[in-house]
């Protein structure tokens, strides 16, 4: 009996714990990539917690793995976007795409589980899987010139990560050679032929097919796709050795076009600003020239001022005489004028007898008949 007991006691305890620690539930539905740090629910208000119950009991999100996506806070009850959840690095193709994670409370110990359905968006173009776009390669379809009306040519293969509506998928033909020879399948993608091969039409057909998806806003992809028309191999071997000429011929083309008007920019571009720097220079070096020449000090001319030196009677200065004489007359009339200087010399104070009373004395003393007229 006493161990009947014990084990009722046990299973009781067991039954009162897990009672007392799974309490409630709360789901929620957003859409992937949402911003950092918006907000998908309160966890306060649709479990029926207080904030205080939070605060007191340490309240933490429990993932179970090292990544986490959501983040608690407890002052508000918030719960919280804190990395951006990628719908199909989560859950792949797998439908409902679900993150489970707990909220623990200690003291008493209690676990609430949260449930969040990530709801797709339509973030991912479709992808061609063939024909393949590789890079310097070509691949043809060859189609014979006595195909009946349906031929099947090939078929474009795309696929769309996304899930529900936004990966369904519309082929559309977008560019022909001749759109009335060829048709693109709207829902799985084939190319047949509508009408009879001709010989008039051109060997070398190229189509171009856009792949849409169906979603908000839908995103689209190309893929180019070539035809030769021909019957036999070798036939099939040359026009494509030619395809594959002039395709090369035209991205020479191109490349050469783009590089000679880049060359006639930059030229064009250095030109201008040479010009501009040479003009520069030039108002500069003519401001600059204004300045200096503003700026110098003015200095007057004087004239420098000659004394006699010694009795030779040599006259320091230049003088204009002006002579009038008779035939019969010895007598004549002489005008002095005074040089420019006159002022300079009068007015110098190192005693020495100026021109002007060392000529007029001498006049006087040797002929004091002339007459002698200053200016």
């Amino acid at each position: 009996m006493s161990d009947r007991a014990m084990v009722w006691q046990v299973l009781l305890f067991i039954s009162v714990l897990f009672l007392s620690s799974v309490s409630s539930q709360a789901s929620y539905s957003i859409a992937e990539e949402m911003a950092i740090g918006s907000v998908i629910g309160n966890i306060a208000q649709d479990l029926g917690l207080d904030l205080k119950r939070l605060q007191s009991g340490n309240a933490r999100v429990y993932t179970g793995d090292n990544t986490k996506y959501i983040d608690l806070n407890s002052e508000r009850g918030d719960l919280l976007i804190k990395n951006k959840i990628d719908r199909e690095m989560l859950c792949g193709q797998t439908m409902p795409c679900a993150l489970h994670f707990q909220i623990i409370l200690e003291n008493p110990m209690e676990f609430y589980t949260i449930t969040i359905m990530i709801q797709d968006q339509n973030d991912n173009a479709p992808q061609v899987l063939y024909p393949v776009q590789a890079g310097g390669s070509m691949v043809a379809e060859m189609v014979p010139r006595s195909a009946d009306v349906g031929y099947l040519v090939t078929k474009v293969v795309a696929v769309d990560v996304d899930s529900g509506q936004n990966a369904w998928l519309s082929y559309k033909l977008l560019k022909a050679t001749d759109r009335a020879l060829f048709e693109v399948g709207l829902q799985n993608g084939e190319i047949r032929t509508i009408r009879q091969v001709t010989d008039k039409d051109a060997v070398k057909q190229r189509l171009t097919v856009v792949v849409e998806d169906n979603g908000q806003p839908s995103r689209s992809a190309t893929v180019s796709v070539n035809v030769i028309l021909a019957d036999n191999f070798p036939e099939v071997l040359s026009e494509f050795t030619d395809f594959t000429h002039n395709k090369d011929y035209n991205d020479n083309l191109t490349f050469y076009l783009v590089l000679a008007l880049a060359v006639v920019s930059f030229l064009f571009i250095v030109s201008i600003i040479a010009i501009l720097s040479v003009k520069c220079y030039r108002w500069r070096r003519g401001r600059m020239f204004y300045k200096s020449s503003a700026n110098l000090p003015v200095i007057p001319y004087y004239p420098p001022i000659y004394a006699d030196i010694g009795s030779t009677g040599t006259l320091p200065h230049v003088y204009n005489h002006e002579v009038y004489r008779t035939t019969d007359s010895r007598k004549s009339d002489l005008t002095y004028v005074r040089s420019c200087n006159q002022s300079i010399t009068d007015q110098d104070n190192s005693g020495m007898q100026t021109l002007l009373h060392v000529h007029r004395e001498k006049l006087t003393t040797d002929n004091p008949n002339d007459q002698l007229l200053l200016l």
